[in-house]
């Protein structure tokens, strides 16, 4: 079973409404070049293809002078530039678009990731869906999604078995060797299985249209901002083992302790 998790306290109105500023300084750069086909380059120095796009840069440079003018003692660490280190216990996340493939490929379902820490750890979550207009946000052990302006609460399916569990991840190919044997158990076990959402599976987690959701590989800017928004929604997220341990960014959440557990069982025969 997953251990305790520090008691989230109350966080300042005013940086709660720096992050829904940080979704709408995003917005602003990414959504016309997503409209134009923003053409990717590759970051990749192996022969694999890692695509960045114009998009994924000014968005990210966008939110860090908002947070430099607002809280420019606030660091900050993102996906496209890296770290600024900052004078207090406080900094913030970013990946201005997390799902640059389904970006560049047209599709909508790519989101803008922002996280709040305190000392490392994830406070504050933000998963905003641009093409959407769908915003999420997890925070003081709470999330509520917004659409099209309208906000409501959110609360996890209560999915309690694989059998009857929708499961996503983004790509299994992604999984390798025993890995890719372990999560093929899981796909065969659970109802159904959608891939290719990205960050946007967890927020639809937390809204309850999915249930589980099994990962590898993340780096922290793409977990970050996931951690709050499920946990507020009364889901779970931990690693393979069962744990608090993200570094390897392998990840599982899920709706309920029971279906958490159930997956652990069956991933963790895998490290």
């Amino acid at each position: 079973m997953l251990a305790d998790v520090r008691a989230v306290e109350t966080i300042p109105g005013e940086l709660v409404s720096l992050a829904r500023e940080l979704a709408l300084t995003a917005r602003r750069e990414t959504l016309p070049r997503f409209a134009k086909s923003c053409a990717p380059d590759n970051k990749a120095v192996d022969g694999a293809f890692d695509p960045v796009t114009e998009a994924d840069r000014s968005a990210e440079l966008a939110m860090r002078a908002l947070i430099a003018k607002r809280f420019p003692n606030h660091g900050v660490s993102g996906e496209e530039f890296g770290d600024t280190p900052g004078q207090g216990a406080l900094s913030w996340s970013l990946d201005p678009v997390d799902g640059t493939r389904s970006f560049i490929c047209g599709l909508p379902t790519w989101v803008t990731l922002a996280a709040l820490l305190d000392d490392g750890e994830p406070i504050m979550g933000l998963i905003d869906a641009p093409c959407l207009d769908e915003l999420y946000l997890g925070v003081a052990g709470e999330t509520t999604g917004e659409r099209a302006g309208r906000q409501t609460t959110l609360t996890t399916s209560g999915c309690t078995s694989l059998a009857g569990a929708r499961l996503s991840t983004t790509d299994p190919y992604l999984f390798e060797g025993a890995q890719r044997s372990a999560f093929d158990r899981l796909h065969g076990a659970s109802r159904t299985v959608r891939f290719g959402h990205d960050g946007y599976a967890y927020a639809r987690l937390a809204a309850g249209s999915l249930d589980l959701v099994v990962e590898c590989g993340l780096k922290p800017h793409d977990y970050n901002a996931l951690i709050p928004v499920v946990r507020g929604a009364g889901g779970v997220i931990g690693d393979w083992r069962g744990g608090n341990d993200f570094a390897v960014g392998n990840i599982i959440a899920a709706a309920t302790p029971e279906l958490f557990d159930a997956a652990v069982a069956v991933m963790r025969k895998s490290i």
